[in-house]
């Protein structure tokens, strides 16, 4: 008889609360601090990040302490599970994935700690796809196999105003930064084996979302895909690019959009655009 595989991961894949539920999902909240306050990412919203941004006021993100996963593992434990896979944020940009591996070394049942290298829905998708096939039945090395593939070909692309919050979070470099604001560039970027990569740079905000789109559609093609956009402070504009994407990409399935969390929202800023293109 297989045992049960119980699915954790953490606050940055803006999974909806629903699909948590649904799914059964233990998500374990990073840290924000908001000038002296230090609170766990499900008590800040991002809204009140993206305020604090533009008043300058001092903003930094911290992964759990083992002891956070320890308490999910050993819950998922209690419950009846005799195994977990537990998927995270690119260690690339965060050390989530160490505190995990330290949690699971103290655990009694197998635990499979994976780097998704992603972020947002592109982590969010993975962690779905772990929580179907471990509802299916599957056994532990086809959780994770199936988790995995899902992360091998997901990408995320993404639109910033300013390259200045990534700058300040250590994201990318003070140079490339400084070019970007001294040119009055508008940047889009992606995420290349886990890290934050320069893709093209456009001279206005509105080619810049055109060109995002078109990035989009031209990777999509005809496949399959699953696709999620997400913005900090920008309603609109996110609903109209999912819009735009949902009718001219032949073969979309679940289609989100999100605001991200607080913790992605500090290091990327009011005015984020991304898409997450997952392939089924």
């Amino acid at each position: 008889m297989r045992q049960r595989v119980a699915i954790v991961t953490d606050s940055t894949a803006c999974l909806p609360q629903e699909f948590a539920a649904r799914l059964g999902v233990t998500v374990v909240p990073l840290k924000v601090q908001i000038g002296e306050r230090s609170l766990d990412e499900d008590r800040v919203t991002p809204g009140a990040v993206a305020a604090a941004l533009r008043e300058k006021a001092r903003v930094a993100t911290s992964q759990p302490p083992p002891s956070a996963f320890f308490g999910a593992y050993r819950q998922a434990v209690a419950a009846g599970a005799g195994a977990i896979v537990s998927i995270h944020l690119s260690g690339e940009l965060s050390g989530t994935c160490d505190s995990a591996r330290l949690a699971a070394e103290q655990v009694e049942v197998p635990v499979r700690v994976i780097d998704s290298r992603l972020v947002g829905m592109g982590l969010g998708y993975a962690v779905m796809t772990a929580a179907e096939a471990a509802r299916a039945g599957a056994g532990l090395d086809d959780v994770v196999a199936a988790a995995e593939r899902r992360c091998r070909v997901t990408t995320g692309y993404f639109y910033v105003d300013t390259l200045e919050y990534l700058r300040c979070g250590g994201r990318i470099g003070a140079a490339q930064a400084f070019l970007g604001s001294a040119l009055a560039i508008k940047p889009l970027l992606h995420l290349v084996d886990g890290r934050i990569q320069p893709l093209e740079k456009v001279r206005t905000a509105t080619r810049a979302i055109c060109r995002l789109e078109e990035i989009v559609v031209e990777q999509a093609g005809d496949r399959p895909v699953d696709l999620a956009v997400h913005h900090l402070a920008a309603p609109e504009r996110a609903a109209a690019l999912a819009a735009r994407l949902r009718a001219r990409i032949p073969a979309v399935g679940e289609a989100y959009v999100a605001e991200v969390g607080a913790v992605i929202g500090a290091h990327v800023g009011p005015g984020l655009l991304a898409v997450v293109l997952a392939p089924r």
